[in-house]
């Protein structure tokens, strides 16, 4: 279902699991790939990560996938990596484009293996990613 996001709100917002060192890595990846800064962040364990789950009707009960609001639309697993691949520059949103081909049963299933083993990989952290006075304009709160 589409759906408006609250006034005042940008249009694209990501948010991701704030204490995941995998997920800090993609917000670094996403930050350097979006130099228009159409892609704004939230971690999901924010007050405003919840409001906006809450807001789309959106279980956030066990969620092990990053989220995309984008345009109305709530994505997420590999439909909101692929939607934000397609807002970056450089080849991304070719590569996105063209990883659409693969049937999402497959995508989503990558996807779950990567989520269920990211703490073990790559750790995971005390407190959420602190933004630098930087990029803090990026991150809604």
């Amino acid at each position: 279902m589409k759906r408006s996001l609250p006034p005042g709100h940008p249009d694209h917002i990501l948010l991701f699991d704030g204490v995941c060192h995998l997920c800090h890595g993609a917000v670094q990846f996403i930050l350097k790939r979006d130099p228009t800064g159409h892609i704004h962040f939230a971690s999901l364990q924010s007050e405003k990560g919840q409001e906006l789950l809450h807001y789309f009707d959106y279980p956030d009960r066990g969620l092990s996938s990053v989220v995309f609001l984008s345009d109305g639309q709530l994505y997420t697993k590999s439909d909101a990596v692929l939607r934000i691949g397609k807002k970056l520059s450089g080849a991304w949103p070719l590569l996105s484009t063209a990883a659409q081909l693969v049937p999402r049963f497959l995508r989503d299933a990558l996807y779950d293996w990567v989520a269920r083993n990211r703490y073990r990989w790559m750790g995971k952290a005390e407190q959420c990613m602190l933004p630098t006075p930087q990029i803090k304009s990026r991150f809604i709160d």
